[in-house]
């Protein structure tokens, strides 16, 4: 069985009180974390998940609400709950640069410390599938931020489909991807508001039909759905739930 615990279903801004954007994902041989927000360690210490699990990281881009946790996740191997093997943090371009620049930025006499367990940068690119262990993954480029390279995620593992929206504005590649996929999270972050940089919850509802995946959960939610919740059709993440794909 594959099991995927949302640890945080939030925008940038912690909207409704809720954690930054990251994923537990736990399949028959592995264990990783679809992207990690600074609020990373407190949701996998509520799911009383042991942090040395993790296989590997996954980051679909590099603002800080998805990456900015990875720091404290590093202190927590160095400290707290001690690690010895590789970890591998995969993400777009910029990835091996920004996330020990972060580190130092927040830690700066402990990141200069040779660490007690390799950290392994794999940047990957859309359109080039890879395997991280026992996962098949498979980038593709999304509009969100200009000035860095954003990727959506299908990821296959265990003989069960996950694709992952990241943040994105509307694309017709989310019709492609999400086809067939047990489970398609998807960002939601707006409802009135229409941008360029990111999908509003009707923009969703109207080609909700149109994904072919198996099971959507909308997450990154802002204010604006979050005050809609009573009235929205499609589902809602929510910190700490568990989505089993049997």
């Amino acid at each position: 069985m594959v099991s995927v615990t949302v640890l945080g279903s939030g925008d940038a801004f912690a909207s409704g009180g809720r954690a930054h954007s990251a994923y537990l994902v736990e399949a028959p041989g592995t264990t990783f974390l679809l992207d990690c927000g600074p609020t990373v360690l407190q949701s996998l210490k509520r799911a009383r998940a042991d942090s040395n699990r993790v296989d590997f990281v996954l980051l679909s881009h590099l603002h800080g609400d998805h990456f900015g946790g990875l720091p404290f996740l590093f202190l927590e191997y160095r400290y707290e709950n001690p690690r010895r093997r590789p970890l591998t943090v995969y993400g777009p371009k910029g990835t091996a640069r920004r996330v020990p620049a972060l580190y130092r930025a927040l830690y700066e006499q402990v990141a200069q410390k040779p660490p007690p367990f390799p950290v392994v940068y794999e940047e990957v690119r859309a359109g080039r599938p890879f395997t991280a262990g026992v996962v098949r993954i498979t980038p593709l480029v999304v509009p969100h931020s200009p000035e860095l390279v954003c990727h959506a995620y299908r990821i296959e593992t265990g003989e069960k489909t996950i694709f992952y929206s990241g943040d994105t504005s509307w694309t017709d590649e989310l019709l492609v991807h999400a086809r067939g996929a047990d489970l398609f999270l998807c960002e939601c972050s707006t409802y009135e508001t229409r941008l360029d940089i990111h999908l509003s919850y009707p923009e969703i509802a109207a080609r909700a039909q149109d994904f072919g995946c198996k099971r959507l959960v909308l997450t990154h939610l802002g204010r604006e759905p979050l005050a809609h919740l009573p009235d929205l059709s499609l589902e809602c993440a929510e910190d700490g739930m568990r989505i089993d794909l049997a």
